[in-house]
């Protein structure tokens, strides 16, 4: 999840490529997009040094203005101050975009912080897509948790029970787990793409989750309506007969609907194109109509703990009274 470079970012060839690769041949491979050092004026020196000092940077040059009165043909030069403060472009030896651009810049920001008052900032092209990458490996850590804790709380008010929740949520977890396992064997060894960047997972993840819960707010509302007159796995049964075919062709009509982005040109749309698609599919023909209602039934009335129903009597087929458990 390192996330791809900018050359990478096409799945065909296109001029702004081709024209980064015959740079990269004749000139430093970061020219096009030098780092942007601004720092205090006193510091300039130590800063063009520090620059200098980090193995990726090719080359710093300060931004400079004219002097007033020099002779016409040699005009003289002089750090360009704006605030008290001076801009440095550090161009880089490596690519600027991608794993190598990223750790220049890292490297870069270590050695200005130790110049001066530590008030020196890097900025450029490079370090916004590296802010960016970092941004969203943080945003899925985050997010992941806190869509769960919401989903688990809609599933308990809505079936009145902890226990199928926790389960229903598990196998949305397990489907999306699976489907990125795939993603990166279909994407790595068969299609040959850069690896996914940090915002295929999240918006993966965000799609997949509010797509099953759906669907297992479907299967199971109807579980809980039929467990209610004939007992839990009577009405799993029930429940998987009435709805599976309405899940499976939505499911595929969404699929295919979401695999047509895979014929947009740019791998960050055939990336989540693919990843939604197959974990839609594997959602709808293994998760919601096998997994689900084959863990429910084994689990029996249990699956509705702590709530009435759980205490139903099965024995006979038959739940309590409906009558029993509303309120």
């Amino acid at each position: 999840m390192g996330g791809a470079s900018q050359t990478d970012i096409f799945l065909t060839e296109v001029d702004s490529v081709a024209g980064q690769e015959v740079l990269a041949q004749h000139f430093p491979a970061g020219s096009g997009s030098p780092a942007v050092i601004i720092g205090p004026e006193v510091d300039l020196a130590d800063l063009v040094s520090a620059a200098e000092a980090v193995d990726a940077v090719d080359s710093a040059v300060v931004t400079t203005v004219p002097l007033p009165g020099a002779p016409e043909g040699f005009p003289g030069e002089a750090p360009k101050v704006v605030d008290g403060l001076v801009q440095i472009n550090a161009v880089l030896g490596v690519s600027a975009d991608g794993d190598m651009g990223y750790q220049a810049i890292r490297d870069l920001r270590a050695a200005v912080i130790e110049v001066g008052d530590g008030s020196a900032l890097v900025g450029g092209f490079t370090a916004i897509n590296l802010d960016v990458q970092e941004t969203a490996e943080r945003d899925l850590a985050l997010i992941i948790p806190i869509v769960l804790l919401v989903v688990f709380v809609v599933l308990a008010l809505l079936l009145r029970a902890l226990l199928a929740p926790l389960l229903l949520i598990a196998t949305v977890v397990l489907s999306y787990l699976a489907t990125l396992g795939i993603a990166e064997l279909v994407f790595d060894h068969i299609f040959g793409w850069p690896p996914a960047d940090p915002a295929v997972p999240l918006f993966g993840f965000v799609f997949l989750v509010a797509l099953g819960i759906d669907y297992n707010i479907f299967l199971m509302t109807r579980v809980r309506e039929e467990s209610l007159r004939s007992g839990t796995r009577p009405g799993i049964l029930t429940g998987l007969r009435v709805t599976g075919g309405v899940i499976t062709s939505a499911g595929v009509v969404l699929a295919a609907t979401f695999a047509a982005l895979g014929v947009i040109p740019i791998l960050f749309l055939a990336q989540i194109a693919f990843v939604v698609a197959f974990g839609v599919l594997l959602d709808t023909t293994v998760v919601r109509s096998l997994l689900v209602p084959a863990l429910t039934y084994d689990i029996g009335r249990a699956s509705w703990w702590p709530s009435r129903l759980a205490r139903g009597d099965e024995s006979s087929g038959r739940a309590k009274p409906a009558t029993r458990w509303l309120g």
